[in-house]
């Protein structure tokens, strides 16, 4: 798969997930965090609908559950986009394995992961 059919592979796989969560697009915000308890909720603005929740120890920030509520769903649409716009622009360019959009979109694409880790 060239540079360029991975960063329209990854923008396909994006549309799907993020039209995927119908009305849980966000923005989410962690229920609980005022009172740090364990382990923090995270929820949909507006639909009552718990997204996940984590399990870092009250006596730390909750910067596992913060990282979540920042990358909603509204994030994805917008790299959505960058990676649209960004592949239409790189057509016929030659693509760095460095370029950012293709680093996103091979992490979109679990590219990153092998079976010993990270790569």
């Amino acid at each position: 798969m060239t540079p360029l059919e991975e960063i329209r592979a990854a923008a396909a796989k994006l549309e799907q997930r993020v039209e995927a969560l119908d009305d849980c697009r966000g923005p989410w915000y962690i229920v609980n965090e005022q009172a740090r308890p364990y382990p923090q909720n995270i929820s949909n603005i507006g639909v009552p609908y718990c997204v996940a929740t984590t399990t870092t120890d009250p006596s730390h920030e909750p910067t596992l559950a913060q990282y979540i509520c920042t990358m909603n769903p509204r994030v994805g649409a917008a790299l959505l986009q960058l990676l649209q716009q960004g592949a239409e622009a790189l057509e016929g360019h030659t693509i760095a394995d460095d370029e950012p959009l293709l680093v996103a979109a091979r992490a979109i694409n679990y590219q990153h992961v092998t079976a010993g880790g990270q790569r």
